[in-house]
């Protein structure tokens, strides 16, 4: 099995091959500098060498003279021995040569193809490629007293090759070398320290494995994730989530509000803080959402939201309600059915015919209107089949419970069902039953009112029992705080408070210790901020 590599050693012999190619490069091009600066100095520096040659009397002088070479060669070497020329040439306006180094060629003709600007009074600097190799040759035009052209001094200066020029550096080149290499590997090593810090000490593979692993875990879950940053850009949003918000495009990278989704649920995916299983309705489903924070080294970067479609399991529980409120109706209606059958037999057998008779019309009126008025204002079987068990239910416990004989329900809120509306009722009519369990009062009273206009629907529970101390105010809406003891679950009120923030509801609770306690419940019929939902949930 081949033995990776570990990503520090990558790093660092990347980071010191990138410093080692960055010295070579800056090396050529510096030695391509000095290079072009010594040819430049060789230039300067032969031109000043010619024009101290071109202003010697002497030379101007013996170059008037038919053999003035001989006296001027001598001094011309002198001069370029001391200047450090590899050969200056004299030239009068004839092109013969007064000064060379060969003293051959003294007297003769020169043939050079880079002169003649040097007859027209110019000075300038040439470059040629001789057997010696390549010379910069600077011309100075020489002038007599009266100011005329006599002569032309050349002056050779071999240019050195880049060896050369580069050995005549070699301390200044390796000390940069050692400096530059030195601070690169130290960086280097900072760097891939940094890295291995950043990417948790993981190794490339394990990053890469780690990511398909996620990828693969987020695509596989039966449940929507979606995952934002601080500027919310999704950053995850897998298969599921797609499903169940009817998304088909890809929407990796875009901004959440570019997506699809209703205000609330980007408010949801916005907000601070961190909360499990709400419930939200997106169109005409019900989702259960969860939503944390992401953090890294104690600093948010992003939010993640999980959630689930609850239609079905919603509507099953709506359906589970009603049947559980039908059969709790039976029970009670069974039960008060008994004592009327015990009180009319009763009745015949002490020989009290007409009253028995009397008992029986007045018992099925009363049940007759009950019904009747349920099933004219009350359009949902569910509610209706609630508060008729309830009635039942107070008869059984010596309570009278009222039912506003305003109360309306034709259609339900956009944002709540029929389920969310027996959950509120029925935990409010069981918190009223309650708080008379330890009270000895002859008369306990419990009303109710469902009343709809176009607007909103308000729901009034209002009883005469114990009433809720004040120093529990607070704390009545709190999850598991109960004033029941061990019998009590402390979810009944925590559950209708969610419920009415469900809906985008007001939730009003008068109560005075010993007196009683009110509870309004308001919800608007309609919810314009969100827009995925619109007009109002009918009741079927």
């Amino acid at each position: 099995m081949t033995r990776r590599v570990p990503i520090k050693i990558k790093i660092m012999i990347f980071s010191f091959g990138v410093v080692f190619f960055s010295i070579t490069i800056a090396g050529i091009i510096a030695s391509g500098k000095i290079y072009e600066e010594n040819e430049r100095e060789l230039g300067e520096r032969g031109l000043i060498t010619g024009r101290i040659v071109a202003n010697l009397p002497e030379v101007q002088q013996s170059l008037m003279e038919s053999e003035g070479w001989i006296q001027i060669n001598p001094i011309v070497n002198r001069i370029s021995t001391i200047n450090g020329a590899d050969y200056i040439v004299v030239l009068d306006t004839n092109r013969i040569r007064y000064s060379h180094p060969v003293e051959e060629k003294l007297g003769t003709l020169s043939a050079g193809k880079d002169e003649g600007a040097a007859f027209a009074e110019h000075s300038y600097v040439s470059k040629a490629k001789g057997e010696m190799g390549i010379a910069i040759r600077s011309f100075v035009p020489i002038m007599n007293q009266q100011h005329e052209q006599i002569g032309v001094v050349i002056v050779g200066n071999m240019l050195p090759g880049i060896t050369s020029v580069l050995l005549s550096i070699k301390s200044e080149l390796l000390l940069i070398v050692l400096l530059a290499l030195g601070f690169g590997m130290v960086g280097s090593w900072l760097l891939a320290k940094q890295i291995k810090k950043e990417t948790f000490q993981l190794e490339p593979h394990e990053i890469s494995r780690l990511l398909v692993e996620r990828t693969a875990t987020f695509q596989a879950m039966n449940e929507g994730v979606i995952a934002i940053d601080l500027h919310g850009e999704v950053i995850i949003f897998n298969e599921k989530a797609k499903a169940i918000l009817d998304i088909v495009e890809d929407v990796v990278g875009k901004q959440l509000n570019e997506v699809f989704i209703s205000p609330k649920f980007i408010r949801v995916l916005n907000e601070d803080h961190a909360f499990e299983r709400e419930e939200m309705t997106f169109g005409n489903k019900v989702l259960m959402i969860s939503k944390v924070p992401v953090s890294v080294a104690e600093e948010t970067v992003g939010a993640l939201a999980v959630f689930q479609d609850r239609t079905e399991v919603s509507l099953m529980a709506e359906e589970l309600t009603g049947v559980k409120n039908f059969v709790e109706a039976l029970r009670v209606q069974n039960h008060e059915s008994m004592n009327r059958l015990h009180t009319i037999a009763g009745l015949i057998q002490l020989d009290q015919k007409d009253k028995a008779l009397d008992y029986v019309f007045e018992v099925s009126q009363k049940d007759e209107e009950l019904s009747l008025f349920l099933s004219k204002n009350i359009k949902d079987y569910r509610i209706s089949g609630l508060l008729i068990s309830k009635v039942k239910r107070a008869q059984e416990l010596g309570i009278e419970l009222l039912i506003d004989q305003n109360s309306r329900l034709e259609t339900l809120p956009c944002l709540l069902d029929s389920h969310d509306i027996v959950l509120i009722i029925g935990n409010l009519i069981e918190n009223a039953f309650h708080s008379f369990a330890n009270l000895d009062r002859t008369e306990r009273m419990i009303e109710i009112s469902l009343i709809q206009d176009d607007h909103g629907i308000t729901i009034t529970v209002e009883d005469n029992g114990c009433g809720v101390p004040e120093e529990y105010a607070n704390d009545i809406l709190t999850k598991g705080f109960t004033t029941k003891g061990e019998n009590g679950s402390g979810l009944g009120l925590y559950l209708v408070k969610r419920t009415v923030d469900k809906g985008g509801g007001d939730m009003k609770i008068i109560s005075h210790e010993g007196e009683g306690t009110s509870i309004e419940l308001l919800f608007p019929m309609s919810n314009e901020g969100d827009e995925v939902v619109e007009g109002r949930r009918s009741i079927n």
